[in-house]
């Protein structure tokens, strides 16, 4: 018989001090992301997109200087905030507040143009970026008419609105005459976006403070060039045509502007011809029905919820320019339901523009983030 072999066993042991070690996956970062100590400085990180904050603190100043203006057959809600012995004190604390913050955005962004000029170029150059360039000169106009200390009739109101009405006016030329005669094909149906809207909400906010000091000619001009081509882009947003640029999730809250655009066209209006008339509460109608379309769809707006943007300020400017079309109405309709329907969206703004301020109180801290999506995005 045949003898069986013994089998013999080898034992291979492994010193894994001596095998290179492996790279966690938590630690590992992707090759777009910069390490920390490699944060882009807080200019690079900063882009006309902050001036949403001036831009609605700036309107509340607005709103509330209206309703502490004396009118006759006021509502009893107005009669009762002009007698409040500090509401003088705390209009001036609110213009003064918008005014110090829009000085504040305003000079880090000639810091910006200035050490980081080649982002600014490409903000001008951006279909989102480069409507965010009006938001200055809006919030300037908005402080103007705002404000407790000069009076439209002061030269000092026609300087400054000259000052701040041209440089729009150029934006103007710039971005509708692309608009007009730029490429083969529809320029406009592939940039166009919610932010567009900015330019004629712009050329209204001119309109508004030009009618103020009485130069009807002036607000005309300005009315007429932002209502044609608020239509134009109206339609044109409304049908949503194939290749055109897809918005950010975390820009959604722009949406908002829909409604800002045709309340200020309303209020300009007003101010061109001295009464609210059929025109101005057709525009008032068509905000109103914006905002129901809007408000009845939050999933639109869920996942740009999820982590706060400076982006939120994108709500608050548009219900505070609604609120004082609705206030303007009320005045000229004189009924319950007008005057119910007043106070509800004044709630409804304040509400919301407190929210804002404190909700970037909260997350201040993620106010300039290093990896803001956005920020690639618009520049």
């Amino acid at each position: 018989m045949e003898e069986k072999q013994p089998h013999h066993q080898i034992q291979v042991t492994v010193d894994l001090s001596l095998t290179p070690s492996q790279p966690n996956p938590a630690d590992a970062t992707s090759p777009n992301e910069q390490p920390n100590d490699a944060s882009p400085p807080l200019l690079a990180r900063f882009h006309a997109g902050y001036f949403r904050i001036s831009l609605s603190l700036c309107g509340q100043a607005l709103l509330w200087k209206t309703l502490s203006e004396p009118t006759e057959d006021a509502h009893a809600f107005r009669r009762a905030l002009q007698t409040f012995p500090s509401t003088a004190f705390l209009l001036l604390l609110l213009w003064s507040i918008s005014l110090f913050v829009h000085l504040f955005l305003s000079l880090l962004y000639l810091l910006r143009c200035f050490f980081h000029f080649h982002m600014v170029k490409k903000e001008f150059l951006h279909h989102v970026g480069v409507n965010y360039l009006f938001a200055p000169w809006i919030s300037w106009l908005l402080l103007l008419q705002s404000s407790p200390l000069i009076n439209p009739k002061d030269p000092y109101y026609v300087v400054l609105w000259w000052v701040f009405a041209l440089p729009m006016i150029a934006l103007d030329v710039k971005i509708y005459g692309q608009w007009f005669t730029k490429g083969k094909r529809p320029f406009l149906s592939t940039v166009a976006n919610p932010t567009s809207q900015l330019s004629v909400i712009g050329n209204f906010v001119g309109a508004r403070a030009a009618a103020e000091m009485g130069w009807k000619e002036s607000a005309v001009f300005m009315f007429s060039l932002g209502m044609s081509h608020y239509l134009v882009l109206f339609v044109t947003l409304y049908q949503r045509f194939s290749g055109s640029h897809q918005l950010p999730v975390l820009l959604r809250p722009v949406f908002f502007l829909f409604i800002a655009a045709p309340s200020m066209a309303s209020l300009a209006w007003d101010s061109i011809c001295g009464t609210f008339d059929v025109s101005s509460k057709m525009l008032f109608f068509l905000s109103l029905f914006l905002f129901a379309s809007l408000v009845s769809r939050p999933a639109l707006f869920k996942r740009s919820m999820q982590r706060f943007h400076v982006a939120w300020w994108a709500y608050s400017f548009p219900l505070s320019v609604l609120a004082l079309a609705s206030i303007e109405y009320a005045q000229e309709v004189k009924g319950r339901i007008a005057h119910a329907l007043m106070l509800v969206l004044l709630a409804f703004s304040v509400l919301v523009s407190l929210g804002m301020v404190v909700f970037t109180a909260i997350n201040s801290g993620h106010l300039l983030p290093n990896d803001d999506t956005i920020l690639s995005h618009s520049t």
